[in-house]
């Protein structure tokens, strides 16, 4: 079963004089038809939302997270259970971080952001305020105390490539160190040329566990574009992670984009590395914010991307829609017996009153949660989809500027 011809990707119709393109993923769980966003489903499920109910809000893969599921449930149960696929009752493609974010961002005090303001004085030792460091990198990995109970643990490349094998993702990230925007220029130097050392070994483990592994179905392997906001460092890494081939010759199957970055350059740092990484391969945002931040990445060469924020907000009574986001739970809504959004096709709008929902979260019910999540992935998976749609029909720059026309950020109610 394990043979890297079931992971491939096709291009398809390309954003004129940029990135931009569309095209189709085939994993051994399905195809992701791209530009596409990927939800996240952090601990094997998206919070407060069936698996089920996801496949039918139209998400095409879902995305978890090796550090998470290493402490809890543990890898072995997944693997046991099927992997990700089988233990979660998910029908389609699955992705899994390396758990290098979570290893640094909790190791550090910053739960689920990092540093990424480039201002103040850089300091190669940041830490949140009033917070203990957890975690301590060296030359052959990290050394962290979960956030859960303190138990030490340790993971190197080897150790994330194992745990992502027993997930069985169809696509998993190859081990990287994650630097804040507050880092100097040449720890960020040093950094890179640790990832890049990281990334080889993992190319080497993932033949190893490929071939160890044959029963199962092959799992791509994406390298990860780390160099915070400088440009020499970001094209640096895409020409080195291109180049890096195992003991077999495999190269990576396509590669991640992640690392800090202030929001205005989000798409010029995508399109550098656009510029260096093979336009054969598929590309993948990781962790990206707003819709406007869609727009921008598509634009520039993203191919798929993930975000938490539409499940985020959602349970605390954000809600999405074409004007913007706003909180539901304001007394305004208290009387408003409208659906949330009367274009939107999902089963919350199709159901529920904005006055239902105001109750639900002033009533602090644990339907509020699933009821707004529902909408607001619904709301991206929808808004993707249409920016893909636009892209084949050589639509995308007046459905972008429609759009972003009427996109106000955070508003205190939509218009009637």
């Amino acid at each position: 079963m394990s043979s890297p011809e079931s992971f491939a990707f096709k291009v398809g119709t390309r954003l004129d004089g940029r990135h931009g393109r569309t095209g189709v993923i085939s994993t051994p769980h399905g195809d992701i038809a791209t530009p596409a966003f990927i939800p996240v489903g952090t601990k094997a499920t998206v919070k407060a939302v069936l698996p089920e109910a996801m496949k039918e809000l139209g998400a095409q893969a879902l995305l978890a997270n090796a550090y998470h599921l290493y402490l809890q449930p543990g890898p072995d149960i997944v693997d046991e259970a099927g992997g990700l696929s089988g233990f979660m009752n998910w029908p389609g493609p699955t992705f899994t971080d390396s758990g290098g974010f979570q290893v640094m961002s909790l190791g550090v005090g910053f739960k689920k952001v990092l540093a990424m303001e480039a201002v103040g004085v850089q300091n190669d030792d940041v830490i949140a305020k009033g917070k203990e460091r957890l975690a301590h990198v060296d030359d052959d990995g990290v050394t962290f105390r979960s956030h859960l109970d303190g138990s030490k643990h340790r993971f190197t490349p080897e150790v994330s490539m194992g745990i992502q094998h027993q997930l069985g993702a169809d696509i998993m990230f190859a081990f990287d160190e994650l630097t804040t925007l507050m880092n100097t220029r040449g720890y960020q130097e040093e950094s890179l040329e640790r990832t890049r050392r990281w990334a080889q070994r993992c190319l080497d483990e993932h033949e190893r566990l490929t071939a160890a592994r044959s029963h199962r179905p092959y799992q791509a392997l994406f390298g990860v574009i780390q160099g915070a906001q400088y440009e020499d460092l970001r094209r640096k890494a895409c020409r080195d992670l291109e180049e890096l081939r195992g003991a077999t010759g495999t190269g990576f199957d396509g590669y991640g984009i992640g690392g800090a970055l202030e929001k205005h350059n989000l798409g010029t740092i995508v399109g550098w590395c656009c510029d260096e990484l093979p336009e054969q391969k598929p590309r993948h945002m990781l962790g990206i914010s707003e819709p406007e931040d869609m727009f921008t990445a598509v634009e520039n060469g993203a191919d798929t991307f993930d975000c938490v924020n539409p499940s985020r907000v959602a349970r605390n009574a954000a809600i999405y829609v074409d004007e913007g986001r706003f909180n539901i739970n304001t007394s305004r809504f208290r009387r408003d017996f409208t659906p949330i959004d009367d274009t939107c096709d999902c089963y919350t709008c199709a159901n529920y009153t904005r006055a239902y929902l105001h109750h639900l979260f002033k009533a602090k019910e644990i339907l509020a949660a699933t009821l707004c999540t529902i909408h607001n992935e619904r709301f991206t998976v929808r808004l993707v989809d249409r920016i893909r749609g636009s892209i084949e029909r050589g639509e995308f720059d007046d459905y972008k500027t429609d759009f972003l026309g009427r996109w106000k950020g955070r508003i205190k109610a939509p218009a009637n």
